[in-house]
């Protein structure tokens, strides 16, 4: 089992910036891929950006630029960098593996960027 908890989101103006931090615990050796995945209101849970072991990023479109993902894996720790965020932003931001683990979803940390 995996267990996912994250941190750091918040309330920013549109512009603003926010870093998220993601802690996995239990049988992390077991993932090679991870990835940011966040929710807005009303909306399907969508992916953001993910990052191998070895460092190799990717990320959705409206993101790129502005996002980066990071990892550590000595610490067993996943970040997201958010620069020149916008309202669109808005969302729960979850982190989890790729491909997806269903059980492995954790609270999430709430991102709102007003205008």
């Amino acid at each position: 089992q995996v267990q996912f908890v994250e941190s750091g989101g918040g309330l920013v103006q549109s512009g603003g910036s926010l870093r998220l931090s993601c802690a996995a615990s239990g049988r992390t050796s077991t993932i090679y891929t991870l990835g940011w995945y966040r929710q807005a209101p009303g909306k399907r849970r969508e992916w953001v950006a993910s990052i191998g072991r070895g460092g190799s990023a990717v990320y959705e479109n409206s993101v790129k630029g502005r996002f980066t993902i990071s990892r550590d894996n000595a610490e067993n720790m996943l970040y997201l960098q958010m620069n020149s965020l916008k309202p669109e932003d808005t969302a729960v931001y979850y982190c989890n593996r790729v491909p997806i683990g269903a059980q492995y979803w954790g609270q999430g940390t709430q991102v709102t960027v007003s205008a």
